[in-house]
């Protein structure tokens, strides 16, 4: 997949998301074409996702916690969303210690680019195995503002990859490889069609789509719901 092909493929999403209010910016501050021009989130919610009982998991999938949890969470999120930072600072942190840490809930984590420097962020991501590529999610989303809007983000990166392992030849490879950036974009096609996510951040708790960057006494009484149900 070339960088043509990409920047196509994006286009594509962003034309299917604008109604949603998603965040948006291209690495040169650009929106994509057919995406909204202001950035603001959708509505933080909780509405029924069109296939409510069918959550399937990927062999592929990023997943944290107790595969036997009664609660699923699959967060979609893209790297460079301001929201998805503050969900992950403000948050998940309480959500990981209550909820996953106790075994009460697993968090499957899907890349949902919305740019360009994102998809190369979710690339290299891509590339960190085991539980290390959480730690190294949320290193991306705590240092937010000091890569994505570096002089040269992509060099940025690089150094963040570094002190994950991910040396310059192989993060280069990583961010090139077109069958992970195709694999990206497949993940993020299927949540658009399956549940209808439009935006970032999304979480798709239990087959019930989630929007926007809720607190955790907003997003706990969620997953209170989805526990009680699932009991």
């Amino acid at each position: 997949m070339n960088r043509r092909n990409i920047l196509i493929g994006l286009g594509v999403v962003a034309a299917g998301a604008a109604a949603g209010g998603a965040y948006w910016l291209t690495t040169s501050g650009t929106p994509l074409p057919g995406s909204p021009q202001a950035g603001a989130p959708a509505a933080p919610g909780a509405t029924p996702a069109p296939a409510a009982a069918d959550m399937p998991l990927f062999e592929d999938d990023r997943i944290l916690g107790d595969p036997a949890a009664p609660v699923t969470i699959i967060e979609y999120a893209s790297l460079t969303c301001s929201h998805c930072a503050t969900l992950h600072k403000d948050t998940l942190p309480s959500v990981k210690k209550e909820w996953i840490d106790s075994g009460r809930a697993r968090l499957v984590y899907r890349h949902y680019p919305l740019d360009e420097l994102a998809l190369r962020a979710a690339a290299a991501a891509h590339c960190i195995p085991g539980d290390a590529f959480f730690g190294f999610v949320d290193v991306l989303f705590q240092n937010q503002e000091k890569w994505s809007h570096s002089q040269d983000p992509i060099a940025a990166l690089r150094q963040y990859a570094a002190l994950a392992g991910l040396g310059p030849e192989a993060f280069e490879s990583c961010i090139t490889d077109d069958a992970a950036i195709t694999r990206i974009l497949e993940k993020q096609t299927d949540g658009r069609t399956r549940y209808s996510v439009a935006s970032t951040p999304s979480l798709v708790v239990n087959g019930r789509l989630v929007v926007g960057a809720l607190s955790y006494d907003e997003f706990n009484r969620v997953l209170e719901q989805a526990a009680g149900a699932a009991s």
